[in-house]
């Protein structure tokens, strides 16, 4: 151990790597690490985040072990240990061996381990120790591959530290410097990281010029707003591409309403590092319907399972829709983050949205097969959807129509009517069809009509522009081309100008009038291009 200096340097008091002197503070879990190491045989596992201090104190806590066995580090990132860490069990008294990162080891190699531990555990070996560190679940990972491995080791979580523990940290390293720190904005913005801790008392000092003790105590002279740009600064290098790829999702859509994008926002205004997706989306009605379809879709799941290296940040749990993050340093630089900017960075049109819906679909029950075709690709190009199928919970013991109307009616900024031969002669798209009959007009309307089967019932669908399907095509092609069309026209609606509520643009040449020169609530001519539309009521 580093023996401490009546006159510390910096980098010895607020380490940014390595075990730390001045400043070390016993987490709450300190004393049953203490007892877990002093029982015989039996393995011991410290799982919890990244940087929440694990291996510090376990290196501390075995040098309070009066055994005084040897000890024996090992990294699953590193290529060499990983061999021996595969050797283990054909070795005996072996000490303590540290196994850290093990959720990086094949699954064969934390097979093998876990019937090692058993067998250690059950002759009481006194010249072998296994201590295994490793972010969450590491320890349900091993009963995963033996079963009865369950009650033979010691599982020690590390949570959040409290904020005490971590001021307690501040105070003393700024103690070893002789400077004050603003020691409760420091804890508020580590949430409970220790090492987050370190890391913004070290750059406080920088910032302020402070390299080691000093002889006359000190204030820092730069706020802790610069400070906490410089750690972003630094951050940024390590979790802007992560970032980036976890908001942008599997097949972005610049257009799309970014569900994965404000996953990534929700959990950046959580105080616990994780989010309850179940109990975030109803809070986001203009989100539900594109959140919702991507975690109960599994397309999360399945994201996160493709991108493997995104797990050592972020962690989703399929069964219970919980989102959380597993490096506090990287739930800083979300926390941190400048959010319209990144958004735009990301490359998303923009991230509010004037309705609950992108589009709604209204079809018969015959055709159903090509709206939920349609509702498909929609939703894998991230838009939000009204498609009654995917929303039947919801409509569970409500009134259907007063349900159904506003969406028709003005929720979804657009309507797409699946025209087929029963199309009319339905209740429900009677009923629908009443909603959103005032809105042809308004380019709001877009009818999908099938090849060979005539022209619609409905007069005012052949004034409007729609899209041919053929019954004897590719229904895949067909709507993917549809989809592409469609993402194009919701681009231009994007695009458009936010306008005051009193003025109204003419999409065909632009001109933006005042509502106050038009008839309102009927359909009138641009004075420009004759171009006619619907004015507000």
């Amino acid at each position: 151990m580093p023996i401490q200096t009546p006159h510390p340097r910096l980098e010895e008091v607020f380490k940014l790597s390595g075990v730390p002197t001045y400043t070390f503070v016993p987490p709450e879990e300190y004393g049953r690490l203490i007892i877990a190491l002093r029982t015989p045989g039996r393995g011991v596992v410290i799982e919890g985040p990244s940087g929440i201090g694990k291996t510090t104190a376990v290196t501390k806590a075995l040098s309070e072990v009066p055994e005084g066995a040897a000890v024996l580090s090992l990294s699953a990132r590193n290529r060499s240990d990983r061999e021996i860490i595969a050797e283990l069990p054909s070795m005996t008294a072996s000490g303590v061996i540290i196994i850290d990162d093990f959720h990086r080891l094949d699954d064969g190699i934390r097979e093998s381990i876990a019937d090692y531990l058993k067998l250690l555990a059950d002759t009481e070996d006194p010249t072998t120790k296994i201590v295994i560190i490793g972010i969450n679940r590491a320890g349900e990972s091993l009963v995963h591959f033996a079963r009865d491995l369950s009650g033979r080791l010691d599982v020690i979580r590390f949570e959040t530290n409290t904020t005490a523990r971590v001021e307690q940290l501040v105070r003393e390293g700024a103690r070893a410097l002789n400077i004050v720190l603003p020691v409760s904005e420091i804890a508020k913005a580590a949430a409970g990281s220790f090492h987050l801790a370190q890391l913004l008392s070290h750059n406080a000092c920088v910032a302020s010029e402070i390299y080691g003790y000093a002889s006359e105590q000190r204030s820092l002279t730069k706020p802790f707003g610069v400070v906490i740009e410089r750690v972003m600064d630094d951050l940024s290098m390590s979790f802007m591409e992560s970032a980036i790829k976890f908001a942008t999702g599997p097949r972005f859509s610049r257009e799309g309403r970014a569900p994965y994008l404000h996953m990534l926002r929700w959990l950046s205004d959580s105080e616990a590092w994780t989010v309850s997706l179940d109990r975030e989306i109803p809070k986001h009605s203009d989100l539900r319907g594109s959140v919702s379809q991507v975690v109960e879709r599994g397309h999360l799941n399945e994201f996160l399972t493709k991108n493997p290296e995104l797990g050592d940040i972020i962690h989703f749990d399929a069964r219970t829709h919980v989102l959380g993050v597993e490096d506090p340093k990287f739930f800083f630089f979300i926390k941190n983050l400048s959010w319209p900017k990144f958004a735009e960075r990301v490359g998303y049109l923009n991230t509010g949205y004037p309705s609950r819906y992108d589009f709604a679909l209204s079809f018969a029950g015959s055709d159903r097969t090509y709206a939920e075709a349609i509702a498909n690709e929609l939703v894998d190009r991230e838009f939000a959807v009204f498609y009654d199928k995917n929303e039947q919970a919801r409509i569970l013991a409500t009134n259907v129509e007063e349900y159904l109307a506003p969406i028709y009616q003005s929720e979804a900024s657009f309507v797409i009517c699946v025209l087929g031969a029963d199309y009319p002669n339905r209740i429900w798209t009677r009923f629908e069809s009443q909603q959103f009959r005032s809105r042809f007009g308004a380019e709001s309307v877009i009818p999908v009509w099938f090849k060979g089967e005539g022209p619609s019932a409905f007069d005012d669908t052949q004034k409007i522009g729609g899209f041919f399907l053929d019954r004897k095509g590719d229904i895949g092609v067909q709507v993917d081309y549809l989809g592409e069309l469609l993402q194009k026209k919701l681009t231009d609606f994007r695009l458009l100008p936010k306008l005051e509520s009193t003025e109204f643009m003419c999409r065909q040449c632009r001109l933006v009038l005042n509502t106050t020169q038009l008839q309102p609530g009927r359909v009138s001519l641009c004075i420009t291009c004759a171009e006619k539309y619907q004015t507000p009521a």
